[in-house]
């Protein structure tokens, strides 16, 4: 499908975002070998956020339309109530059984087909990678399945003449690329601060409608091409890492002794070379 006419309707800006478990409470099902994502504290996976906020900050000035997208459970909505509640228009969660423990092969297939049925986008802009995994693969894996082209790792973005240009980091500095729409972008995490949800955005999450659920029979996804059992990633083993106690000791007494005795005990602990 290709994207609809920009000159027929406002300028629509997709942005796909992920629920993932907050740093501090990540948690790994022992039998599954996939992260516990069902009753752990979550928050929009930070780069997506700042991928959203490019997204908002480009409504502000062009009166564009900002849809958000995701895959996974319901409980998910969480995270979209919150991008609407901040200024996207709307959202679209891909929500399905058959598409539990998919890696990135099939998350960036199923992404696709779901942007093909929304339609008419210009632009489509992902986190740089997910904290949950740091792939960075979902991204470029849409525009390949989209046939579009693409700008990663960008801090800023811009609609110039129908045209997005994008600063672009580089090994030694930025560089700033063009390409027509419709296009992706990949977001480098923390090039921005995500702005906080608004009262008028909570009363327009409050009131409904903001969401809509769809499944993969409602897109025409090919359940032979996504899940765990159609995913090329295997985890062979998952090792928990447990980390010694931290203890503390205070020197005290004269400078000279107090360094003397701080110099014997990193020796000791073998921190530093005698």
């Amino acid at each position: 499908m290709s994207p609809a006419d920009s000159n027929a309707r406002p300028l629509r800006i997709l942005v796909c975002i992920k629920q993932v478990p907050k740093a501090q409470e990540l948690q790994v099902d022992p039998v599954t070998q996939t992260l516990k994502r069902v009753g752990v504290p979550s928050e929009i996976n930070p780069p997506d956020a700042n991928a959203l906020e490019i997204a908002l900050t480009l409504k502000d000035r062009h009166a564009a339309e900002v849809v958000v997208l995701s895959m996974g459970p319901t409980s998910f909505d969480e995270s979209l109530e919150r991008a609407v509640a901040m200024g996207a228009d709307r959202a679209v969660l891909l929500t399905d059984r058959i598409l539990g423990g998919s890696d990135t092969v099939p998350t960036a297939y199923a992404l696709s087909e779901t942007i093909q049925k929304i339609g008419g986008y210009d632009l489509i802009l992902t986190g740089e990678e997910t904290t949950d995994a740091s792939t960075g693969h979902v991204g470029p894996g849409i525009a390949g399945h989209l046939d579009l082209p693409q700008i990663t790792y960008v801090s800023e973005v811009r609609i110039v003449d129908g045209t997005v240009r994008a600063r672009r980091t580089a090994e030694d500095g930025t560089e700033w690329w063009q390409t027509a729409m419709p296009s992706l972008c990949t977001v480098n995490f923390g090039c921005n601060k995500p702005r906080s949800p608004t009262l008028t955005g909570k009363i327009r999450v409050k009131r409904g409608g903001v969401i809509a659920h769809w499944s993969c029979a409602d897109v025409g996804i090919d359940p032979k091409k996504v899940g765990l059992l159609n995913s090329p990633t295997i985890v062979a083993k998952v090792d928990t890492i447990r980390l010694p106690p931290r203890a503390g000791h205070i020197f005290s007494g004269e400078p000279k002794e107090t360094v003397r005795a701080l110099l014997e005990a990193l020796i000791r602990d073998r921190v530093i070379a005698p």
